[in-house]
């Protein structure tokens, strides 16, 4: 499975880069690492911060957390995989939180965290063997892709709340998705 990922990653770096988007060098694991972990870190970010702290407790019928609740779990696991990765294990209790304030505080703590071990990634030690993770030791980059997949996934739910909040998702806005409005953009009927 770690290998598959990897053959995952490594193609989508290789695809990502023959679209002439412009600008820099060839496309490698570590820069596509930092590329798609800034691009999650700023949707989950954003709509962090537009959801009005009156929507934080909105829970849609049949769903297993709040908008909250989506916070807080990104932030506890970011905490944890990424203090994992950089070897000095963290936690930052967000899933106790309620409030906008304290899970904005703790979602920023975690990406400080993460922040320092992505740019600490590199070309050369992306294959690193990291044995913090579970099912026993795997390259260092696969663990960050995994990070990276399972922040998007939380991402995606929050975005759904958002859409029933008539909010305009980070990652939709400026295409159309409310008129380029970021936040509080209705979506087009």
């Amino acid at each position: 499975m770690t290998r598959f990922i990897l053959m995952t990653a490594a193609m989508a770096c290789a695809v990502y880069g023959q679209g002439g988007r412009g600008g820099g060098g060839p496309v490698t694991i570590a820069s596509n690492l930092k590329q798609s972990y800034n691009a999650i870190k700023n949707n989950i970010t954003n709509a962090a911060d537009q959801m009005p702290e009156s929507a934080y407790g909105f829970l849609p019928e049949g769903e297993p957390r709040s908008f909250a609740g989506w916070v807080g779990h990104v932030a506890d696991v970011q905490a944890n995989q990424c203090g994992s990765l950089a070897g000095t294990p963290l936690t930052v209790g967000a899933g106790a939180m309620t409030t906008k304030a304290d899970l904005v505080a703790a979602l920023k703590k975690s990406f400080d965290a993460c922040d320092t071990v992505f740019s600490a990634i590199t070309d050369d030690n992306a294959m690193e063997a990291f044995t913090g993770g579970r099912g026993g030791p795997q390259p260092k980059a696969v663990a960050a892709y995994g990070m990276i997949i399972h922040s998007n996934e939380c991402y995606g739910a929050m975005a759904v709340y958002m859409r029933l909040q008539k909010l305009t998702p980070p990652s939709s806005a400026g295409r159309g998705g409310g008129g380029g409005r970021g936040g509080g953009g209705v979506p087009k009927q």
